[in-house]
Formats: C-alpha cells, sequence, structure tokens
C-alpha cells in the first residue's frame, strides 16, 4: 500500500454553513502530512473524519486501506488519536493509564502489560510510571498521552495539535519521538499552529482555507512558490534609510521597515544581486549595521495563502 490515507471530494457543512469543499489529499505510507490553515478552515474537521468520528456529507477517504464509512471498525483498529489536550485520566498513575486502555482495546493482559512497559520506557517515563499524574509536567502528561495512541500499535496516528501549551524544550522532545515512530514506519498527519514544528516533521504540507485546499507540497516547493531569496539590510543611521532605499531600489524590488530601519531587497541571482546592492550602499557611502541573506519562511507561505499568520482566523472547524 503506497498511501496510507486518501481522500476525495470530501464535504461537510454545519447548519448551513460549509466547513469542507471538496478537499483531496493523499498522505504516503512511512510520512509525515503536515495540515496547516488558519483556525476555522476545516483542519480538525478533516481529521475527526478520517478518526471516523465524523460522516461527510460528499466524497470518499481510506485509512490504512479502508473506507472510513463502510468499513470504520477496521479503521478504528489501526489509528492513533491525540486532540490539543492530553487525554489522561488525573485520578490514575501512568502505567494504570495505558493498563486500563490496554484492556478496554482487549489486547489480553501479558500484551497490554508487555506493551505499556515498552511505552513508558520509550518515552522515557518509566521512574514516573507508578507516580500519580498530579505529579507530571505537561510535558509528561503529553509523552503518556502519545504513549497511550500507541498501546495497539496503530499504523496510522493522527496529532491535532499535539503540542498546545508546551514549552520549546518539550516540543522538541515531542518532534524526536514523532520522528522515531515515522522511521518506525508509522504514517503520521500533524495539524498545528506552529509553522517551524510542520517545517521540522512533515515531508509534505497541504494547506486549506475555508475548506478548500489551496497548496501542497514539501516545505521547500512551498517556499520556492512564495518567492526569491531577500537581502536584508539593517542601516546604522535611522536617517540614512532613505538613502539606502533609493540606492537599493534601482537593484531590485524592496520593502522597508521603517521601525527596525531595515530593507530587505529582491534577490533572483544569488551572489550576482548581493554584490550588486554591496556596491549601491558603498556608492552612497551608507553605514551597514546588518547585511543577510533570509530564505521565504513557512509563515511567508502562510501568510500569501491565507492573507493572515497562523491562529489569527476565528476559532472553529
Amino acid at each position: 500500500m503506497s498511501n496510507a490515507i486518501e481522500v476525495e471530494g470530501l464535504k461537510k457543512r454545519y447548519h448551513g454553513h460549509e466547513a469542507l469543499r471538496g478537499v483531496d489529499l493523499c498522505v504516503q505510507a512511512g510520512s509525515v502530512l503536515g495540515l496547516l490553515g488558519p483556525n476555522g478552515a476545516g483542519k480538525t474537521t478533516i481529521v475527526r473524519i478520517l478518526a471516523t468520528l465524523l460522516e461527510p456529507d460528499e466524497g470518499h477517504a481510506k485509512v490504512a486501506g479502508f473506507d472510513v464509512l463502510r468499513e470504520a471498525h477496521r479503521v478504528r483498529g489501526r489509528i492513533g488519536l491525540a486532540g490539543q489536550y492530553a487525554a489522561v485520566d488525573e485520578l490514575l498513575t501512568g502505567r494504570q493509564n495505558l493498563l486500563l486502555l490496554g484492556r478496554l482495546l482487549h489486547l489480553g493482559r501479558k500484551r497490554v502489560h508487555a506493551r505499556a512497559a515498552e511505552l513508558l520506557d520509550r518515552f522515557g517515563l518509566t521512574d514516573a510510571a507508578d507516580r500519580s499524574l498530579s505529579t507530571y509536567s505537561g510535558g509528561m502528561r503529553r509523552r503518556l498521552d502519545l504513549a497511550a495512541c500507541l498501546i495497539a500499535s496503530p499504523s496510522v496516528l493522527f496529532l491535532d495539535e499535539p503540542t498546545t501549551g508546551l514549552d520549546p524544550a518539550s516540543r522538541r522532545s515531542l518532534w524526536a519521538m514523532v520522528r522515531e515512530l515515522v522511521s518506525d514506519g508509522v504514517t503520521v498527519l500533524l495539524t498545528t499552529q506552529y509553522l517551524d514544528e510542520a517545517d521540522h516533521l512533515a515531508d509534505r504540507i497541504v494547506v486549506v482555507a475555508e475548506g478548500r485546499v489551496v497548496a501542497e507540497g514539501s516545505p521547500d516547493q512551498l517556499k520556492r512558490k512564495v518567492g526569491e531569496e531577500w537581502l536584508e539590510v539593517s542601516v546604522a543611521l535611522p536617517s540614512e534609510l532613505g538613502t539606502a532605499v533609493a540606492a537599493l531600489s534601482a537593484v531590485g524590488q524592496t520593502r522597508v521597515d521603517e521601525h527596525r530601519a531595515t530593507i530587505a531587497l529582491q534577490v533572483g541571482d544569488g551572489i550576482g544581486g548581493i554584490a550588486r546592492a554591496a556596491a549601491a550602499l558603498s556608492e552612497v557611502s551608507v553605514d551597514v549595521a546588518d547585511f543577510a541573506l533570509r530564505r521565504p519562511t513557512l509563515d511567508d507561505v502562510f501568510l500569501s495563502l491565507t492573507g493572515h499568520p497562523p491562529g489569527s482566523a476565528p476559532r472553529g472547524g
């Protein structure tokens, strides 16, 4: 099976509102797809349909080779789902959470004990395994939640904004665990508002806006669609900003940030454009504080495609 997830023409309406307007996407087995979009774009609706928690009004979807409508029970046996908040029982220990879930999934006593011990070790929770969750940090709870998703060894994992509220160190720890799972052959569909997270983890990215796919490709492919590299120049004296802008405008397209006293110059021919910019500034004797080449980021991609930065639209979808 080359694709672990296949979606065609997916549509969903809520009280007359079209949350999804014909979404197509696919995720290759053993890869990470980053699903990006502003709040209300339809990301969570897609995840809920693929996880058999919601039925589409139109369209088709398969997960792990099974239809999400006709073979929902088979899909559920092959997936794991982690939402924005850790779905663990505060009254139980870490080990008890995993054992309870394993028994609910009818894994068998011997198997579930072995699997729980394996996951606690894998996620660095063995020392805290028999402590109440009230003593766990946010990062530890998220790791336990991810371990719980894996108790039945799913082949497809849905992560819906899994690092929301985590500190940078905990986020990077979770990233490492996700990459390790993918190296073991697990397929991951990740929704996130952290674009550096998608850049770090995703093999391919799908951007959705207003219920439609507006772009897809690898992170580098999407960045190239935004435009060429930009040379960012900071002048030492704000009073020389106007002179610098006039000089660089003769070299190429510029964007000016008066507050930071910086100029962004689009350079389409690499080192040649940089050399001409340096010569132009030297000719007018502008004192430069900083001179750096900047590639487009996923933030630039997001802003270009959706018209606003991530997380700025109304909640929903």
